[in-house]
């Protein structure tokens, strides 16, 4: 006797459980992300053999150019806000509450200090590194990355110091790093890192001998 057939039946799986989960998973993380400080201008940085990897949070980015223009970016806008505020104050420039709001959502400060309030006047769309005048810091004289640090000092008194980065391009004249350095000093920041483009450890070079646990490589 032919044993009967049983009907099949696709398997249907309600997938609305799994969508919920994952839409409250994106919307989380689009939530919670902190983008790193926009950057001013391109700038072709130097090549390295560093494996370290740049910090994220609390990132204070100095960038200059090939010509020489420096611009300072800060992902904390709350801490931005009190730098900001400091240089108002101290340096007497009367910018109203809507311009400095306008700095603060701007991506970076590029104008000298006395001109902040023409840079506060741009939209941020039309606030461009190629056409900003810079933050002066080419010489002893006229180094007003003083004042800024000053003021990062100042915010940052008694708190763990924040992620100093330097970004310089490859064709940039020393005198501008050396300038931006000296402020660093001045107010006790002797630690920051520089972002560099990096490249593989050269083959049969000491380091990477280091590397591999200093072993002789042979040729």
């Amino acid at each position: 006797m032919a044993r009967p057939k049983l009907p099949r039946k696709s398997t249907t799986i309600d997938m609305t459980a799994m969508c919920d989960v994952a839409f409250l998973l994106l919307s989380f993380f689009i939530l919670t992300t902190k983008f790193k400080p926009s950057e001013a201008v391109p700038i072709n940085t130097p090549t390295s053999v560093s494996s370290k990897i740049a910090p994220e949070k609390d990132v204070i980015l100095i960038s200059f150019n090939k010509e020489g223009k420096v611009f300072l970016s800060m992902d904390d806008k709350e801490k931005k806000r009190a730098v900001l505020n400091t240089v108002n104050v101290t340096r007497n420039l009367g910018l109203s509450g809507g311009e400095m709001k306008a700095l603060v959502d701007q991506p970076f400060i590029g104008f000298p200090i006395a001109q902040l309030k023409q840079q506060a006047s741009l939209p941020s769309e039309q606030l461009k590194g190629s056409t900003s005048p810079g933050i002066p810091a080419r010489d002893s004289i006229n180094n007003e990355m003083m004042y800024w640090v000053s003021a990062v000092s100042n915010v940052y008194q008694g708190q763990k110091k924040p992620n100093l980065l330097v970004k310089g391009d490859n064709e940039a004249k020393y005198p501008t790093f050396k300038y931006v350095v000296a402020a660093f000093k001045k107010y006790d920041f002797m630690t920051f890192q520089m972002v560099t483009n990096p490249e593989n450890v050269p083959r049969g070079s000491e380091l990477y001998r280091l590397s591999l646990g200093g072993k002789q490589i042979s040729q």
